[in-house]
């Protein structure tokens, strides 16, 4: 793809654009209009979001406030308790709970809330942004609903800085206020389709959603000009395997997209030989890795691919934390292609995600080598992967989708 064009499309979609939202709709009337100006048909399928609009949010430590966003569709609270810092998971650790306002370190994943709850927490904590950096940005988080299973107790997301003081202070009581408005909203997928000589085809993702602090140049605009420059070169090229771009909506919000894109063509997936999914390519820095939910053969068929084109790549078997999850999860092998920065020069899900930290050459660099792969498996006589996903991806799938824990569950 061509230099100037990309650096075009990383600043015209410069804006945040979090799942559901009006900025998310623009963007993808602004993918389909792309894909549109190369002479492919597109269209946007809707499906239901679960929304809030936060009218109030309050957290007060011993009586003084404390900046902080509220958890979106966790409800509503005016809840006062007595704090319980949460540093481990253990059953010693976690029967502190019982009547108390809990804060954890990162992010409120299901076990650990499914946890809270089982432990008689009354609200939660967590906080983000790092306590080395000058600014006091607060992510916007939300109670997931397959989360929260319609058990809710209020939470609030504050900065490492107040967390700190406050566990340093030894503050004994916080209190959270909470109000929302819940409603159901709409995302969309945007789908393109490239007819090939077989009714058989190869579906490409990547999400163009971001979260609430970031212009998601890199999570995940990158992935979404890696499949506009796919689709730009199979417009003109021959290929056997029919290829069917989709841009995916709210995948920041728990893979809602590519969810609603499988349950919506449960019917046609069978026709699907391969997902390849793009999350972060063509950052300045970092390694280009493969991830594969398929058999291992994919691994080292990739790894081959890029030696015979000079091209670095460390490939693994795994499931990746994207798209290709719900395509796997029906039966679709599925590999997630993406360029991993170092911490400490790159990083996602905050305001640091700019164009700043990427470089267009890269990016184009990364395209080629995609364009190479996707056109060996589009013009085979046969796909070569095995459509069937090996057990021990299974049980990873699992683990990821939160059927199966990873431990013995707690009782």
């Amino acid at each position: 793809m061509d230099i100037m064009k990309i650096n075009r499309i990383l600043k015209e979609t410069a804006y945040v654009r979090t799942g559901g939202s009006e900025e998310e709709l623009r963007c993808a009337q602004y993918l389909q209009s792309a894909c549109e100006k190369m002479g492919l048909e597109a269209h946007l399928e809707p499906f239901e979001v679960q929304m809030s609009a936060i009218r109030r949010a309050q957290f007060f430590a011993d009586g003084e406030e404390i900046p902080c966003k509220g958890y979106l569709l966790c409800g509503n609270a005016d809840i006062e308790a007595p704090l319980y810092y949460l540093p481990c998971d253990d059953d010693c650790s976690l029967a502190g709970c019982r009547g108390k306002i809990v804060m954890i370190d990162g992010y409120l994943r299901y076990w650990m809330y499914r946890d809270l709850l089982a432990n008689g927490a009354v609200g939660f904590i967590t906080y983000d942004g790092n306590a080395n950096y000058a600014d006091r940005d607060i992510d916007q988080r939300e109670l997931r609903p397959h989360v929260s299973n319609g058990e809710k107790i209020p939470g609030v997301n504050i900065n490492a800085k107040d967390a700190i003081r406050m566990i340093r202070s030894g503050v004994k009581t916080v209190r959270i206020v909470l109000e929302q408005e819940e409603r159901t909203g709409l995302s969309h997928n945007v789908v393109c389709d490239l007819p090939g000589k077989t009714d058989q085809t190869i579906a490409l993702t990547a999400h163009y959603d971001s979260t609430s602090l970031s212009s998601g140049a890199y999570d995940n605009m990158s992935g979404c000009i890696g499949l506009l420059g796919i689709a730009e070169h199979f417009a003109r090229a021959p290929h056997r395997f029919g290829l069917r771009i989709i841009f995916c909506g709210s995948e920041e919000r728990g893979l809602l997209g590519a969810k609603a894109y499988c349950r919506r063509h449960e019917d046609a997936l069978s026709k699907i030989v391969l997902n390849v999914n793009l999350d972060m390519i063509g950052c300045i820095m970092g390694n280009f890795i493969a991830c594969c939910t398929a058999e291992e053969r994919l691994v080292h068929y990739i790894e081959y691919h890029a030696a015979m084109q000079g091209f670095g790549i460390k490939a693994r078997q795994g499931v990746y934390s994207s798209d290709s999850t719900p395509f796997a999860d029906k039966g679709v092998p599925a590999v997630s292609f993406a360029r991993l920065a170092p911490q400490n020069c790159a990083t996602i899900h905050n305001s640091y995600d700019t164009l700043d930290v990427m470089k267009a050459e890269q990016l184009a660099e990364d395209i080629d080598f995609l364009i190479g792969f996707v056109g060996a498996m589009a013009n085979a006589k046969h796909c070569p992967v095995a459509r069937e996903i090996p057990e021990k991806m299974k049980e990873k799938l699992d683990v990821y989708l939160t059927r199966k824990r990873d431990r013995e569950p707690r009782t």
